[in-house]
């Protein structure tokens, strides 16, 4: 490594296109950076990359939807990184669950005289509190519940998520700094809104998330066996009795439900103990709703039940479930019925004995728009003595009172300012479920470090600083040994006959697993620079080595003529000068279309970040340069904002 060039300016833009897996990431996880600390073998220096912008990052090492590997570039090759599992192994080892814990590098800010109550103690409530507690700010948690976590607790079963590491991230979130969790204190019943302001709260934070089970509008549902699955899910967790039959149906679509449905069945198992019965709107929306039935319905034959179906109106590829959920419920022995839409739910003396449905001819309309359609004629019906709906969630706003002067929109939800997460209310702020809909743990955690920021800027009226970018030019930098030709390591699961009870199913890679998985990456964070210097000799010579030795055609030299530039080109060339006054040195914007010469063109989709173009250039013109984000704030933390997720409304900010 040549050294740091902090003056070094680069694009925003651009960089952030060679950050595809962080940039994906709502809490802005340098992904690529601590996946290749783990190649080499650094293992507590990548556990800080991973944990210092995610206060959850050992629950998101077990269960989140990883929109970093969908943005993975190594995935348009082969296979993505496995980045979640990879974030597992990190936390396995020095997380707050694990015999070796290693603190954050983040640090608390000196006390500030604010303080700040947050309803609920989910993900969004939890990871602001961190992040404020961080700043400096006093932050109390109100939550429902008798215990904290939110869905993290209640929802996803134990088998997925074990409760021990949830109450060790909890505990390690509220020794961060001043917080105080006030368990079984629910909005509407002990306190309100406007009881908090006046208690002298400088700001609220609303984070109850989405705990209500929609329902579905068909005859036969208020029969006895009808059930909603987050109830089911809530009763579960917290160790309810729950009667349930040996032939359960699952009314859903997404991942909660197959780990219900996986549930349920070890909940037969234990209340009809009889040998030989077991056999084994966007894009967020879709995959919470994912989760939520495959949750439900590998929670019911975790519970004992000899059968288990879900029935869902889309076939078996347009399932919002991801492929791996529903292999993994189908070896756990949940049979699929898709392309069936619930008609009529059957009784005989109040109690569920079937299930009526129709044959589905399409699910969405010619605009996408939701709007199923059935074949005539074509019921169906499935015998069960139990069914579980999974449908869907919504928040309960009832704790809400006009005087508060929070907007509700049609649909429901906490409208909110798309960059600083306030309501209509000043000083009172949403995220997560209750003002976006169900999302991701991931975007949860996303809400609750925005709403951090938007609430500091609030209160102390100063706008966050960006991050600092780190220029490091490297010296022949070169990637592991065939690293192209390494295939993507398989995640370690518990064999299917040791699958009871609620024993964690997903294990955890060896460390040779690991560093093997590692080293598949493209580590998007370098990039190839072609930036010579007149003064140094190390101007470009036309020689096309690099042209020739680049494996994925992604250079090519080409004549001035071969270009067109257009007007708007032309002109955003010479409002930036900051950013392509090298690419133009000594050549004028106007210059462009008539002058002679040559360009150099890079595809940076292409690039595999070898550097071979590097290692041939004979006039040291090529150089290989990483990336990294710095914290500009006392406390480490960085704060990226995104404003790419759902808007609700856009109530001004305060004045």
């Amino acid at each position: 490594m040549l050294g740091r060039f902090a003056e070094k300016k680069v694009d925003r833009e651009w960089l952030n296109t060679n950050f595809p897996c962080m940039m994906a990431c709502p809490a802005h996880t340098n992904a690529g950076r601590y996946v290749s600390l783990i190649a080499e073998g650094k293992f507590e220096e990548a556990y800080r990359y991973a944990r210092d912008p995610n206060p959850m990052a050992s629950i998101c090492g077990r269960v989140c939807a990883h929109p970093c590997e969908t943005a993975c570039r190594r995935g348009e090759i082969d296979r993505p990184i496995s980045i979640r599992a990879l974030k597992r192994f990190l936390t396995e080892r020095h997380g707050p669950e694990s015999r070796h814990p290693v603190a954050p590098s983040t640090r608390v800010a000196e006390k500030l005289p604010y303080k700040v109550a947050i309803i609920g103690g989910g993900p969004v409530g939890l990871s602001a509190a961190h992040d404020l507690a961080l700043m400096g700010y006093s932050v109390t948690i109100f939550e429902a519940s008798p215990v904290a976590g939110g869905m993290l607790y209640l929802g996803i079963p134990e088998y997925r998520l074990p409760r021990s590491v949830v109450e060790a991230q909890v505990r390690e979130i509220l020794e961060t700094g001043d917080i105080t969790l006030r368990l079984n204190f629910a909005a509407g019943r002990d306190f309100t809104v406007g009881e908090l302001r006046r208690q002298g709260f400088d700001a609220v934070l609303i984070a109850v998330g989405a705990h209500r089970s929609r329902d579905l509008s068909i005859p036969g549902v208020d029969l006895d066996g009808v059930h909603r699955g987050i109830e089911f899910l809530l009763n579960v967790n917290l160790g309810y009795k729950f009667t349930i039959g040996k032939r359960v149906l699952v009314i859903g679509g997404g991942n909660v439900a197959m780990d219900v449905a996986r549930s349920a069945a070890r909940e037969v198992l234990r209340q009809h103990d009889e040998p030989g019965e077991i056999t084994p709107s966007e894009e967020n929306a879709q995959a919470v709703a994912a989760h939520e039935m495959m949750d439900i319905s590998l929670s019911a034959l975790r519970m004992g039940a000899r059968e288990v179906g879900l029935v869902c109106l889309e076939q078996r590829h347009e399932m919002p479930a991801a492929l791996e959920e529903i292999e993994e419920a189908e070896t756990e022995g949940i049979i699929m019925h898709p392309g069936f839409g619930p008609n009529r739910v059957l009784g005989r003396d109040g109690k569920v004995v079937g299930l009526e449905c129709l044959k589905t001819m399409r699910v969405f309309d010619e605009n996408h728009r939701f709007s199923p359609v059935f074949y005539e004629n074509s019921e169906t019906q499935f015998e069960c003595d139990t069914i579980i709906l999974s449908i869907g969630q919504a928040p309960n706003l009832d704790f809400l009172f006009p005087d508060d002067g929070i907007q509700v929109s049609p649909r429901g939800l906490v409208n909110v300012h798309r960059e600083t997460l306030m309501t209509s209310a000043p000083g009172v702020f949403a995220g997560g479920d209750c003002a976006f809909g169900p999302r991701l743990i991931i975007d949860s955690v996303g809400d609750g470090k925005r709403a951090a920021v938007g609430i500091d800027e609030y209160i102390r009226g100063t706008k966050h600083p960006e991050p600092q970018i780190e220029v490091h030019v490297l010296d022949r930098w070169q990637m592991a040994v065939d690293y192209m030709n390494l295939k993507r390591q398989a995640i370690p699961m518990l064999p299917l006959d040791r699958r009871t009870g609620m024993t964690e199913v997903e294990l955890v890679y060896t460390e040779q697993e690991a560093m093997a998985e590692a080293q598949r990456c493209l580590k998007c964070y370098v990039n190839t620079i072609l930036e010579g210097s007149e003064a140094d000799g190390t101007d470009c010579v036309l020689c096309g080595g690099c042209v020739d030795v680049c494996p994925e055609n992604c250079l090519e030299l080409v004549s001035l003529d071969r270009i067109q530039f257009d007007a708007n080109a032309i002109d955003t060339i010479s409002d930036n000068p900051e950013r392509f006054g090298f690419e133009l040195e000594n050549i004028q914007p106007s210059e462009l279309g008539s002058i002679t010469g040559t360009a150099m063109l890079k595809d940076e989709t292409r690039c595999i970040r070898c550097g071979l173009c590097a290692l041939r250039c004979p006039a040291n013109t090529i150089t290989m340069e990483a990336y990294h984000f710095v914290a500009s704030e006392p406390t480490g933390l960085i704060t990226i904002q995104s404003f790419d997720g759902p808007k609700a409304s856009d109530p001004g900010p305060k004045a």
